[in-house]
């Protein structure tokens, strides 16, 4: 039987829900290291909604984080509510500024920022039975808060981005600088995180990054 690999999307569209490319690229990589992907997101309406073309915020526009993310899981997705740390292997985060407007508020609030509690909730039932997480881009940031007050210190990695590793920190986190193309893994913790388009230029090292990253959240299952 194949392994389950939860993946939390936050959106459709890289400056309000999941990057696009991390996310197909996860979903790839996942099939490929022969496990399934089992989609989830929040049934909750977008922080707002950003025009890609102009960069510019819709101001009259609401979306809902769950239907927009159907769109990259072609309608096969769950609402993060009804999943639990027993349905599947492992957890994945792609980035995207939804995983710090959508799934937390970490682009408005920084290390005051708070997470969304069925994301918070998954999170910590899946630390508490010590199964494997891995998270991309922005997300780790949004890892951090939750472990926050815990009696554990994730490293992490959001690549070398000075403001976002101290923030990492002052929430009880360790940063680790990592390539593009690399991965952190805390072994202890099973967590294993990437920069992505955090600090990548083209979507070929994306990719390899995120491909490495799988492969060793695979392996930890």
């Amino acid at each position: 039987m194949k392994k389950k690999i939860g993946v939390v999307l936050a959106g459709c569209g890289v400056y309000d829900g999941a990057e696009i490319h991390e996310s197909v690229i996860t979903l790839l990589a996942i099939d490929r290291a022969g496990a399934e992907a089992v989609c989830m997101a929040p049934n909750v309406d977008q922080m707002h909604v950003i025009n890609h073309l102009t960069g510019e915020e819709m101001k009259n526009e609401k979306r809902n984080v769950l239907v927009e993310s159907a769109r990259i899981a072609r309608g096969n997705i769950k609402d993060i509510a009804t999943v639990k740390a027993d349905d599947i292997d492992a957890l994945f985060f792609p980035g995207g500024f939804g995983a710090a407007k959508n799934l937390s508020d970490f682009a408005v609030n920084g290390e005051n920022c708070t997470v969304h509690p069925e994301v918070k909730r998954l999170v910590r039932e899946f630390a508490a039975k010590q199964k494997p997480q891995g998270v991309a881009c922005i997300a780790p940031a949004m890892f951090a808060k939750i472990y926050e007050g815990e009696s554990v210190h994730p490293t992490l990695t959001i690549g070398n981005d000075k403001d976002t590793g101290e923030k990492i920190e002052k929430m009880g986190s360790h940063h680790q600088t990592c390539a593009v193309q690399d991965f952190v893994l805390d072994k202890e913790n099973k967590i294993v995180s990437t920069p992505a388009y955090m600090l990548g230029q083209n979507i070929s090292e994306v990719a390899e990054g995120i491909e490495k990253t799988v492969r060793e959240l695979v392996k930890m299952i």
